[in-house]
């Protein structure tokens, strides 16, 4: 089956959307994070392909959360700190998910996989609840 391939703009879309989901009291809750899309990547982000902050299906990496979780800052918390960034990868998830609603379905979870890490939870945590 070939694979679906998606505009930079309707995967941007895709993502924007499943953000649109996340509960008001939640996004309100997304202090000092960045989400962002990204074609591929790259070596750095790689190395993080077996941690516990990374979304991953087979060797692909489709998410990461890189940055210090709402449950470990401390009270100098954002004095000068950078700004947590989540990046969603595009061509993993068109790679890893052939239909368009896969990857619609896929790009949803990894984003609420990735926020959930912000808030804390672990690998445990977000699998017991599906993601």
């Amino acid at each position: 089956m070939p694979m679906y391939r998606m505009t930079d703009e309707e995967f941007e879309g895709v993502v924007a959307d499943a953000l649109d989901e996340i509960p008001d009291h939640l996004f309100e809750a997304l202090d000092n994070v960045i989400v962002t899309v990204a074609d591929e990547p790259n070596d750095d982000q790689l190395t993080a392909i077996d941690s516990d902050l990374a979304e991953v299906c087979d060797d692909e990496l489709l998410g990461l959360y890189d940055g210090i979780p709402l449950t470990e800052r401390g009270v100098y918390y954002g004095e000068g700190d950078v700004p947590d960034v989540i990046t969603i990868f595009k061509g993993p998830h068109e790679r890893c998910f052939e239909e368009r609603e896969a990857i619609h379905a896929e790009v949803r979870k990894t984003v609420i996989h990735e926020i959930g890490h912000f808030f804390g939870k672990d690998e445990a945590v977000l699998e017991a609840m599906g993601y």
